[in-house]
Formats: C-alpha cells, sequence, structure tokens
C-alpha cells in the first residue's frame, strides 16, 4: 500500500507542479489564447496566479512532508486541499458546459482522495 500511495503522491505532484507553474510563469492572455484554458478568459491575472500558486503548494504538500518526517499530518491535509481545488474546477467547467476537462479532473480528485485516505489512515 505504501509503494502505491507514494506512487499517486508523486503522480499528484508532476501534475500540480506542471499545472500551477504553467499558470505561474506564463500570461493569462498566451493561455487563453491556446485554446486549452477558456475557463481563464473570465478571470483575473492575480487569480490565475493564485490558483497556480494553491497548485504548487498542493503538489510540494503532498510530496514533502511525508517524506521528511516534519509535520507528516500535512500530507493528507494537502491531499484534502487537492480534492477541493479539483471540486471547483470541477464545477467551473460544468457551469461553463466544458466536457473535455472533466476526465482528467475526476481522476486527479480521485487521486488526491486516495491518497488523503491512505495518509490519514496509515
Amino acid at each position: 500500500m505504501n509503494t502505491a500511495l507514494w506512487i499517486v503522491q508523486g503522480l499528484l505532484a508532476l501534475a500540480y507542479i506542471a499545472a500551477g507553474g504553467l499558470k505561474l510563469v506564463r500570461p493569462r492572455e498566451q493561455l487563453v489564447a491556446s485554446g486549452n484554458f477558456d475557463w481563464m478568459k473570465d478571470s483575473s491575472d492575480a487569480a490565475v496566479k493564485a490558483v497556480g500558486l494553491v497548485e504548487i503548494l498542493g503538489a510540494l504538500g503532498v510530496i514533502l512532508p511525508w517524506l521528511t518526517g516534519i509535520a507528516p499530518i500535512l500530507t493528507p491535509i494537502a491531499a484534502v486541499g487537492l480534492v477541493v481545488v479539483q471540486i471547483f474546477a470541477l464545477r467551473i467547467h460544468l457551469v461553463r458546459h466544458e466536457h473535455q476537462p472533466l476526465p482528467i479532473n475526476a481522476l486527479l480528485l480521485l487521486l488526491a482522495a486516495f491518497t488523503a485516505a491512505g495518509r490519514f489512515l496509515g
């Protein structure tokens, strides 16, 4: 079980560092122009950067506390935070009738929930 949790935590960290990093380093207009981030049309630059920062902090949170043994309770808490991020993402995409991102949002939600449950109980 521990190996499966580490694999999932690594996948979550990679996904959220990539997604969050993209939101932090690229201008919102460039992301919108790519056609993959329509939800950003109705968001401010600061909101997009804030989402990116939350994603990166969540990625670090699902790895570092458990890895270092420093406040390991923060790992499942970070995973719960990522569940919340995905709940909001799902809601935004559903309201905007954007169905393409829903499967990845659902997968990330399930992986984060698995991590939270596994680390809270383990």
